[in-house]
């Protein structure tokens, strides 16, 4: 396994390195100059262009992604043209926000995700099987943009259940916390939960008919034994697979989310970083994004070796 696991590791590093080079070259191409966002167009343009100078905007392209590769290599990842301070200072502030909201709805979206997808194996083809397919396709089908303002709409807007943008703060009480990650912890749930059960329903239904499963129930144990300790036991790989996959996405997904529901993470923090062309911020916020989806993608497969030990062998 420790064999494996380096190798994915070393198939990493080019990935990482065609995502630095993606974003640095797309920073570049975004309209406007940095400078002038950061202190504003009536400024003297002999201030501007000192500063450009100090920054070292003036120097080519070619020279900015080598000094920048240096810097990343040394653990260096600059300074915030707009915030200036260090660009981890300011992701370190905004990412537990993230990890609360993608953790949180990544929990949702397993426990109930499964739980309706072997529901509906068990009962296939009854009303609650139609009924968990149905919403099951309708989910997958939704964009998150317009789920969140559907949420917004609803609970917000037309029933005042639960307030609008913001996070709550555990000094108001637990309820103003909670109050305020129900609609986005949900919106980011709904489609991954709907992925989740398709999968685990089609997991299931295939290995009820295994040899396997019907011995066992052919020996009289119990229904609940042979579905929980051992049908749902043999369906995990895929699940697995495809929950590593959702979960990685939900991260993709928070930089919609936290815009609709103005929630102070890294996606709220990476727009605002786009609006100011604050090159430096942009390129290490997609840099830890892109490392967690690896440190995710990693686990995934750690995990699918223990499940499955024949996948350690055959990558062997």
């Amino acid at each position: 396994m420790a064999k494996v696991i380096f190798k994915r590791l070393l198939q990493a590093i080019p990935t990482l390195l065609v995502v630095v080079t993606i974003t640095f070259i797309l920073t570049r191409m975004i309209p406007g100059d940095p400078i002038t966002a950061m202190v504003g167009e009536q400024a003297d343009p002999a201030v501007i262009e000192e500063i450009r100078q100090k920054l070292g905007l003036n120097d080519s392209y070619l020279v900015q992604y080598v000094r920048y590769l240096k810097d990343i290599l040394k653990g260096d990842f600059g300074r915030s043209y707009y915030y200036n301070v260090p660009t981890l200072d300011v992701i370190a502030d905004r990412l537990p926000n993230t990890l609360i909201l993608a953790l949180m709805s990544s929990l949702i979206a397993i426990v109930v995700g499964v739980m309706l997808g072997v529901i509906s194996s068990i009962k296939q083809y009854s009303l609650w099987d139609y009924l968990f397919t149905f919403l099951s396709l309708l989910g997958i089908s939704l964009p998150v943009f317009w789920l969140g303002l559907m949420l917004v709409l609803v609970f917000s807007v037309n029933l005042g259940w639960l307030p609008t943008l913001g996070m709550g703060s555990l000094e108001n009480g637990l309820w103003d916390y909670i109050s305020h990650i129900i609609l986005p912890c949900t919106c980011l749930a709904l489609i991954p939960m709907a992925s989740f059960a398709r999968t685990t329903r089609a997991s299931m239904i295939e290995t009820f008919n295994n040899d396997s499963i019907r011995a066992l129930r052919a020996r009289g144990i119990s229904e609940k034994s042979v579905v929980l300790k051992h049908a749902l036991k043999n369906a995990l790989p895929p699940i697995v697979t495809v929950i590593g996959m959702r979960i990685a996405g939900i991260f993709a997904g928070a930089v919609l989310t936290e815009n609709i529901f103005a929630w102070p993470g890294m996606g709220t923090m990476i727009s605002n970083a786009i609006e100011n062309r604050d090159y430096t911020l942009i390129q290490a916020a997609v840099l830890i994004v892109a490392i967690s989806f690896v440190g995710i993608n990693l686990l995934v497969d750690i995990i699918y070796m223990i499940i499955n030990p024949k996948v350690a062998l055959d990558g062997k």
